[in-house]
């Protein structure tokens, strides 16, 4: 589960996706499959998908204990392998890494 929380140590990476049209499903099942490896690497703390109403955008929101545990799983071989695919039914990838700067809640 995410723990969106001010000061929390954590690394956030949220990655927008731009998909080519009808193709969101299959983008997001190969992220899903990838999530699965992610999970299982040291320093990993969540994932949350999510696809815009209009199917174009996913929306990828990744925890992790360090930046180093981040950058040591996205280039293990394992995740590489994937890559090639991944660029090919999908059109601009962003990935930024964010600090958690205000939370409200009711």
């Amino acid at each position: 589960m995410p723990r969106i929380q001010e000061q929390s140590g954590l690394v956030t990476q949220i990655t927008t996706v731009v998909t080519e049209p009808g193709r969101s499903a299959e983008a997001l099942a190969l992220m899903q499959e990838r999530a699965e490896f992610m999970k299982t690497q040291p320093g990993f703390v969540s994932v949350s998908l999510h696809r815009s109403h209009d199917g174009r955008h996913i929306v990828n929101y990744v925890q992790w204990e360090s930046a180093e545990s981040l950058a040591s799983a996205h280039h293990s071989p394992e995740f590489r392998a994937k890559w090639p695919r991944f660029g090919e039914i999908t059109g601009e990838a962003e990935p930024a890494l964010y600090d958690v700067v205000h939370v409200y809640e009711r």
